[in-house]
């Protein structure tokens, strides 16, 4: 009954500045992580960036931090990833995903129990 709904991908120049959202549903309780994904075509799912709802404790990967940023609105049970500065390696499919906070272990594709979609990114050069 989750569903996660991404929003907010598209084609931008580098150097320009997206907001991704991602819009959970379904979800019995506020005590859930979040996490933000990509995978650029022929690479492996890696992790952007999560975060606990309950708190707001974040986590970045090293490639991203400085330039993204993650944010939630408890009430809307949305997150939000604010891209800055966007470069022709951000170019991915990027996805939301969710799993209860007591099963939240870490930052990673395999630690999470639902997913959206995904809404895609492509920087130009």
């Amino acid at each position: 009954e989750v569903q996660l709904v991404e929003s907010g991908g598209g084609l931008v120049q580098a150097g320009a500045s997206l907001r991704l959202s991602c819009a959970a549903s379904g979800f019995p309780s506020d005590d859930y992580a979040i996490g933000w994904f990509r995978q650029a075509p022929g690479k492996e799912r890696e992790s952007v960036s999560c975060i606990t709802i309950i708190d707001g404790s974040t986590y970045y990967a090293d490639s991203v931090k400085g330039r993204f940023a993650i944010s939630s609105d408890k009430a809307k049970n949305t997150v939000s990833l604010q891209i800055n500065s966007l470069k022709p390696e951000d170019t991915a499919v990027y996805y939301c995903a969710t799993i209860g906070l007591m099963g939240y272990q870490a930052c990673r594709p395999d630690a999470m129990d639902y997913w959206g979609k995904g809404t895609l990114v492509t920087v130009s050069s």
